[in-house]
């Protein structure tokens, strides 16, 4: 089979939507192929192996999940004492805005832990992540350092976990609960020189 980038991310979107829908027991090679309307092998011929295929699922929801340039941009003009609170809410909006995507990120990192070849294929991206989260806080000198950011990762699994399945309060919005979360937890911390 000719390689043919449109239909491997075709096939890798399925996977996240057949991942974030119904679970990772439900991610197999046929249920990718039915969902994505290709004939019957397609997934197997991009990735023979269930890692191969949690490997791309992996790396296509980063892609997926990363944010908008424009928004990123705005941000930037944001005060450093509001920053974290606008970056964190950020985050949230764009996880809730696509459930699917975020429940697939969910269960990919519980599928991790029961599978030592998923933890490998995607706890380089969750730790990537974090730091270049950190590295990010740091360089703009916002409030807090590598534990404060570790802590609003803390913050957003949370939240994003009580959004997406039995929310303790369904009339709260996730994301104004993350920035006002995060607003007091930087509130009380310095911000850390990068020179440092």
């Amino acid at each position: 089979m000719v390689a043919n980038p449109r239909r491997r991310a075709d096939v890798t979107d399925a996977a996240l939507l057949i991942l974030g829908r119904d679970g990772s027991r439900a991610l197999t090679h046929r249920a990718v192929d039915r969902l994505a309307d290709v004939p019957l092998g397609t997934c197997a011929n991009y990735f023979p192996s269930r890692s191969a295929l949690v490997l791309a699922v992996a790396h296509r929801i980063y892609d997926r999940l990363a944010p908008d340039p424009e928004r990123l941009a705005d941000l930037v003009a944001v005060q450093p004492s509001d920053a974290p609170a606008q970056y964190v809410g950020y985050v949230v909006e764009r996880l809730t805005k696509n459930p699917d995507l975020a429940r697939a990120l969910i269960e990919l990192r519980l599928e991790a832990s029961r599978s030592s070849d998923v933890f490998d294929a995607l706890a380089p991206f969750v730790r990537a992540g974090l730091q270049d989260d950190v590295s990010f806080h740091v360089d703009r000198g916002l409030p807090g350092g590598r534990e404060t950011v570790l802590l609003l990762h803390h913050v957003v699994n949370g939240i994003l976990l009580d959004h997406l399945s039995i929310p303790l309060d369904p009339r709260s919005d996730p994301a104004a609960t993350a920035r006002e979360a995060a607003r007091r937890l930087t509130a009380v911390v310095p911000a850390v020189d990068p020179e440092l």
